[in-house]
């Protein structure tokens, strides 16, 4: 395996250290104390073998911050047959913190490089695995020290330090980065594994084992909720399974599979702790994959297009939809086209064939790739209406890509400058970005409605949540802040023509609502839906990533509405998938009934 080193800087003159221990080496702070120095006479029983070295233990430290396992780093094949599992051996090498150049923001690995006088001293021996859950096991909520701030891990601002420049020391009862670190390197056991994700496309996966959990949800996966004094609960006690040592492969997994226990050695790569197994589990139990329709209703069956039989048959055909990601008609094609009124009357007509409901839509086109996404297909969002449940309130025109929709009409009589209208698409926030649709919506029985449909700026450039940089890079987070800010200026200005307007704002907000600092604008005025209809905060979630499920679609509704009470059901069509492949989006829809007179 070809290596590349950040920096490093080696004097000709070399200290060799003898009578050093694995617990010597690895110390109870991030980085080895002998980092750069050459130890003689080092030894350790061989636990495990992979492509690019092998692993050692050496005798148990009674500090728990401390590991008494080590990688040691070759590729070369006389190295790595020279010694099996199980051999106790002696040999020198140079101590170094090792992290690749091409990944700055990963933490360094304590390795053992360039091994030599390699001396068998016994073989056949046996190491006894860490047991988590029983000798050890990891903390809940919090990530790491650094991430100061009241909404911890997802604090603005991020990126304010270095675990590695700050080098402190470790304390693996109270965070869980440090309680993986302090395991590096050691062979571990999990036992009763669950899944709370699928597979990567490495054949990865994450699972929590047979030891406390927080945010557990009914499917047996782990919500992102908030922890003691409000503080945000990234659920640091889950680790990812990667490829296992022997070369078999990894099963198939999704949100709440039950595997066999797992056996193998504690590391770190590409920006996560990892398990590395020494053989691939087995699946054990598979949670059931009906997918619940919407409440008090009865699904219909009918070979059409999967979107269109999901609206058709677990959402019930509600009377108005917010979409998004709809592409224009010649999808990715960059050939200048912006309209997607072909895209929606197929969706329109895939949802007939099954409900015998015809919709009707509502949006305006952007201009020619200033919306982000792929280049050329310009996606939007829109609405889908039944026309025999509600109109659009006639009297303004529909606005055009770079119209700014004002909110205009007398005390308590709002009304909109476009209808249908973008939101502020003059504001440098929503450069590269979905613009906001706004709509002005009346019911057959006379009430009025308005709607914001949204799709913030993604998360790309973002860092991992087990990243060196604290709290993690979530970006572009001041652009999604300025984007809210923008939205929540625009709500208050209907709120005050009228206090009890009917208003819903949502859509995919690409953030979770417990960074507060972004969503405080908007939540000042508008309250989140699933806590007006009283959803557990565990089964709070429309999208599963990493370890945690979680929740990026929201929608927000103004005082008259959460007066009056209302309904609402995160549908898990895509996410209690039974596999990977079996999805077709990453995002699970919902549905809700509202109250407006």
């Amino acid at each position: 395996m070809t290596k590349l080193y950040s920096l490093f800087f080696w004097s000709c003159c070399v200290t060799a250290v003898s009578s050093v221990t694995i617990s010597d080496i690895q110390g109870p702070a991030w980085k080895s104390p002998l980092n750069g120095q050459t130890v003689q006479g080092l030894t350790g029983i061989v636990t495990a073998k992979g492509s690019d070295g092998f692993y050692l233990a050496g005798e148990r430290s009674k500090d728990v911050r401390v590991s008494n396992g080590l990688f040691v780093f070759s590729s070369a094949a006389a190295i790595l047959n020279s010694v099996a599992v199980g051999d106790a051996i002696s040999l020198n090498g140079r101590v170094a913190e090792f992290r690749s150049a091409s990944r700055p923001n990963d933490l360094s690995i304590t390795e053992l490089e360039a091994p030599s006088n390699i001396t068998i001293l016994s073989k056949n021996n046996a190491v006894q695995p860490v047991i988590l859950g029983k000798d050890r096991s990891p903390p809940t909520r919090l990530f790491s020290a650094l991430d100061t701030g009241k909404d911890g891990f997802l604090s603005v601002p991020n990126n304010s330090s270095r675990i590695e420049s700050v080098n402190a020391t470790l304390e693996p009862t109270k965070y869980g980065m440090d309680f993986w670190e302090s395991l590096e390197a050691q062979l571990v056991t999990i036992r009763k594994p669950t899944a709370t994700a699928f597979q990567n496309n490495f054949g990865e996966f994450w699972v929590y084992g047979d030891w406390k959990v927080t945010g557990k949800n009914a499917r047996g996966g782990i919500s992102i909720t908030f922890g003691p004094g409000g503080i945000p609960d990234g659920n640091p006690e889950t680790v990812i399974i990667g490829p296992p040592l022997d070369g078999t492969k990894n099963p198939q997994t999704a949100v709440g599979i039950g595997l066999s226990d797992i056996t193998g050695i504690v590391t770190y790569r590409f920006g996560f702790f990892y398990v590395l197994p020494l053989t691939a589990p087995t699946v054990v139990s598979v949670p059931s994959a009906a997918i619940p329709p919407v409440e008090n209703m009865s699904p219909k069956s009918a070979h059409i297009p999967a979107v269109a039989s999901h609206i058709g048959n677990l959402l019930q055909t509600p009377d108005i939809m917010f979409v998004q990601e709809i592409q224009d008609n010649s999808g990715p094609t960059d050939d200048g086209t912006v309209s997607a009124n072909a895209t929606l009357t197929a969706l329109v007509d895939a949802i007939a064939a099954v409900s015998n409901v015809r919709y009707q839509f509502a949006t305006v086109d952007p201009v020619n790739n200033q919306d982000g996404g792929q280049p050329g297909g310009n996606i939007r969002t829109a609405f889908l209406y039944r026309p025999e449940k509600l109109s659009l309130v006639s009297g303004s025109p529909v606005g055009g890509a770079l119209d700014v929709t004002k909110v205009t009409g007398s005390l308590l009589r709002p009304k909109l400058s476009f209808n249908p209208g973008r939101i502020d698409p003059l504001n440098p926030a929503w450069n590269a970005t979905r613009k906001p649709l706004v709509a002005h919506w009346r019911t057959a029985s006379g009430a009025d409605l308005f709607t914001v449909n949204l799709h913030l700026s993604s998360k790309g450039g973002s860092s991992s949540t087990q990243g060196d940089a604290r709290p993690p890079v979530n970006s572009p987070i001041d652009a999604r802040t300025a984007q809210v800010t923008s939205v929540a200026t625009f709500v208050k200005a209907l709120l005050a023509k009228n206090p009890l307007a009917n208003i819903v704002v949502a859509g995919d907000f690409n953030e979770f609502l417990q960074t507060r600092s972004v969503y405080k604008p908007l939540t000042s005025l508008l309250t989140d839906i699933d806590e007006v209809a009283g959803i557990p905060e565990v089964e709070r979630y429309s999208y599963v990533f990493d370890q945690n499920s979680q929740q990026l679609d929201h929608a927000l509704v103004s005082l008259a509405i959460r007066l009056r009470g209302a309904e609402f059901q995160h549908v898990h069509v895509n996410n209690w998938s039974p596999s990977l492949s079996a999805r077709i989006s990453d995002h699970d829809p919902s549905a809700g009934r509202i109250r407006l007179c």
